[in-house]
């Protein structure tokens, strides 16, 4: 299985509160957050890795070319107008089979992303699975509702209420990349957006409960994840 992490981001919400380093390489717990999300992606069965990382941070790229790691890694290395064509910037490398993708900034416990696609891959009908998660600390959350049977019946704000917000990790199936020229043409410009697009042309999205999650999007981001992460371990 191959898995894809979107890097490309410019954190610039971190940046604002005193982070002057580039997200990816912002730690969490003594691992930063691209080391952790390859880690949590090899851990969970992954046997190569493509990241789309930003070309004004250089520093992540070389970071990843300079360290070794448990499974093969690709860089690529792109300016991205939104995450949407940072997935689309992955699509040659991932079209093949279907994928995991997780965003950088996704903090979770171990074995949550391996207990995801266990679920995840059981549900063969489905071209997407999302992670949805109860824990809502993100200022703008992308809310899911969940019929019994696990299909997603609305996204955003058509969701609401609901006790779900997606968690930022995915397993999609190649279909997905048929709407790439789609997306484009009504100028989408977020993954929220091309998610929202893909039942309404058809494609089936479905969703699986995982664990807390933390979206590392402000410095106060990192001391909760820090704090959240050590709690867990002290009552492992």
């Amino acid at each position: 299985m191959k898995a894809g992490i979107l890097a490309a981001g410019l954190g610039e919400r971190l940046r604002q509160g005193g982070v002057d380093i580039p997200k990816p390489l912002v730690t969490v717990a003594g691992l930063p957050l691209i080391t952790r999300a390859i880690r949590a992606a090899a851990d969970a069965g992954a046997t190569s890795i493509a990241c789309i990382v930003n070309e004004l941070s250089p520093e992540v790229a070389a970071y990843l070319e300079s360290n070794p790691w448990p499974v093969a890694v690709e860089v690529v290395v792109k300016t991205t107008a939104s995450s949407m064509e940072s997935l689309f910037g992955l699509a040659p490398l991932l079209c093949d089979e279907p994928f995991l993708l997780l965003t950088v900034d996704a903090v979770f416990q171990p074995g949550t992303l391996a207990r995801f696609l266990s679920r995840a891959r059981g549900l063969v009908e489905a071209d997407g699975v999302l992670a949805l998660t109860r824990y809502v600390d993100d200022e703008k959350p992308l809310w899911a509702r969940l019929a019994p049977s696990g299909t997603i019946t609305a996204l955003g704000e058509n969701a609401c209420p609901s006790p779900f917000v997606t968690a930022g990790f995915y397993y999609f199936r190649p279909a997905i990349f048929s709407l790439m020229e789609v997306a484009r043409a009504r100028q989408l410009n977020a993954l929220r957006q091309f998610l929202a697009l893909l039942p309404e042309k058809g494609l089936s999205l479905c969703g699986v409960s995982v664990p807390k999650t933390v979206d590392v999007d402000h410095p106060d981001d990192l001391e909760n994840a820090e704090m959240w992460l050590k709690e867990s371990d002290a009552f492992r």
